[in-house]
């Protein structure tokens, strides 16, 4: 079964899974979103332990590793506590991070051009990610106008830059990988490698969109904080 074949089931399973259990939300979700935290932390720990690397920057990097996965539990967690607009936060997440990934996936195969970053990630190209940041726009931007959000050009901005930053954590986490000599971080999900290559993009949106939530909404709102401007 070629790679797309896979990521394509895969994804078939994961998605109306991800979005039932954002649905869901309580003991379900922070249970789902601490396996995937656990999951991505596993992961790091053995890139670092398959690397020559001295003991003290090994250390270094387990702390990174443990940030790194307390961020992908707690943002998801923070965002969907906010009663009134919690579960628009974290589909607006996914619609940004999912659209990303695909958009680019396909706007690079189709127009190709100079490479985004081939030193960290030969396949990726510019017209990708534009392509992938135009279509994380719009589609944030019909699940604003369809969930009744009124700002629709502070959504499209806010999708711009979660969607830059999803590319970013993209890159990020692939820099990681070749630091530590892997292709992928584990084979846990068919086609797609591991939780952490599967979450990367997720990883950064989500934590600026924290962010964002808790400068704008504290801790009793931060998906309002986030969502209306």
């Amino acid at each position: 079964m070629s790679n797309l074949a896979l990521r394509v089931i895969s994804a078939a399973v994961m998605m109306p899974l991800a979005l039932i259990i954002a649905y869901t939300g309580g003991f379900l979700f922070a249970l789902f979103w601490a396996a995937a935290a656990l999951a991505v932390l596993w992961e790091w720990a053995a890139l670092v332990r398959g690397a020559a690397m001295a003991p003290p920057s090994r250390f270094g990097w387990y702390i990174a590793g443990a940030a790194y996965a307390s961020v992908l539990l707690l943002a998801p967690l923070l965002l969907r506590a906010d009663v009134a607009y919690g579960f628009l936060a974290i589909v607006l997440l996914f619609g940004i991070v999912w659209t990303t990934d695909v958009a680019a996936y396909f706007a690079g195969r189709a127009i190709g051009g100079p490479k985004l970053m081939p030193s960290v990630s030969p396949k990726k190209t510019w017209s990708g990610a534009l392509g992938g940041t135009l279509g994380a726009m719009l589609i944030a931007v019909g699940l604003a106008y369809a969930f009744g959000i009124a700002n629709l050009l502070a959504i499209a901005v806010i999708a711009l830059v979660l969607s830059v930053l999803s590319q970013m954590g993209d890159l990020l986490e692939s820099w990681i990988k070749r630091r530590f000599g892997a292709k992928d971080a584990s084979q846990l999900i068919p086609g797609h490698g591991g939780v952490m290559d599967r979450l990367d993009g997720f990883w950064a949106a989500a934590l600026a969109a924290g962010l964002i939530g808790l400068s704008r909404g504290g801790f009793e709102a931060p998906a309002r904080g986030l969502l209306i401007w």
